[in-house]
């Protein structure tokens, strides 16, 4: 039951972050994990709905059809075994069947072998920063760079801006205060381990398509992964309480196909390189200018 529990506290409220038209469940999600925490919600959700039904269906029944207005008397009999019996095991079943669900699945969720990619992320007030590790075996070197929210998000929440939120937008889609400067770019069919961590207080990395959110806690390092199945542009957010702009520091992430990250990833390493040193002058010594006499003169030195 513990397992369940910490299952489904580490996917509460993903409905909220990401909502969609007449939306009454979690998001099913883009990613291979995603449908973990959906079909473990599912399963939860209807193991409560039938005894919850068989409970208070119970009760209404005992109340209503077995008042004493209607004469109804009450039993002597103080205990029944079998019933007893039948009561506790049923219930024994479902919490091992639950906990044995929730564990394989967190089992899986910290299962970061054979990742393919790897990615740093770190918290900060009230920013993120991404920095690249390695792609397909591969360091990479000095690619990184610090998300936050838009300038005109930014713009538009100030006091007494007079400007719309409404009107921020990307495209058709309303993005008030959901949109960054720089996004974390990433491709789609590769697992990619996440490394998460803080340079002040706790936050938390938020993704809910992903269907998961992970700690950014000071001097500790927690790993998570993902593996994008669609391309798309998916949007997340700080969840933990972490200071006056708590609410404005969101999560966005361009999953795009391997061969664009190839080329947007080349595009970076090239703009990190150092640049090239200026060319050593051709000649170190000083040159003594010669001036052409007139004709039948003399040249003066």
């Amino acid at each position: 039951m513990a397992s369940t529990a910490l299952v489904l506290a580490l996917c509460a409220g993903l409905a909220q972050a990401d909502p969609q038209p007449w939306q009454l469940n979690m998001t099913r999600g883009v990613t291979t994990w995603s449908g973990e925490p959906y079909f473990l919600n599912n399963v939860a959700l209807g193991v409560c709905v039938v005894i919850g039904v068989l409970v208070f269906g119970a009760m209404f029944i005992a109340m209503f059809r077995f008042r004493k207005s209607r004469g109804a008397v009450a039993e002597k009999w103080s205990h029944n075994t079998t019933v007893e019996i039948i009561w506790t095991t049923i219930p024994v079943i479902i919490l091992m069947t639950l906990a044995w669900l929730a564990t394989d699945g967190m089992r899986t969720f910290y299962d970061t072998t054979g990742s393919q990619m790897t990615v740093k992320v770190t918290g900060y007030q009230w920013k993120w920063r991404y920095d690249y590790v390695d792609y397909l075996g591969k360091p990479i070197s000095k690619v990184g760079y610090m998300s936050k929210l838009d300038a005109l998000s930014d713009k538009t929440r100030q006091l007494d801006s007079g400007m719309d939120p409404y009107a921020v937008k990307t495209g058709d889609e309303g993005t008030y205060l959901l949109n960054v400067d720089k996004p974390l770019v990433l491709p789609i069919h590769t697992k990619i381990r996440f490394v998460i961590t803080s340079e002040d207080v706790i936050h938390s990395w938020w993704m809910p398509s992903f269907g998961w959110k992970m700690d950014a806690i000071p001097g500790i390092i927690n790993s998570a992964w993902t593996n994008i199945n669609v391309a798309g542009t998916y949007r997340g957010q700080c969840a933990e309480l972490c200071g006056q702009d708590h609410g404005f520091m969101p999560i966005v992430v361009k999953a795009v196909s391997k061969e664009d990250f190839a080329k947007w990833l080349a595009a970076q390493e090239e703009s990190a390189a150092p640049a090239a040193p200026a060319a050593a002058a051709s000649a170190t010594a000083p040159q003594t200018a010669v001036v052409a006499a007139p004709a039948g003169g003399k040249t003066k030195g």
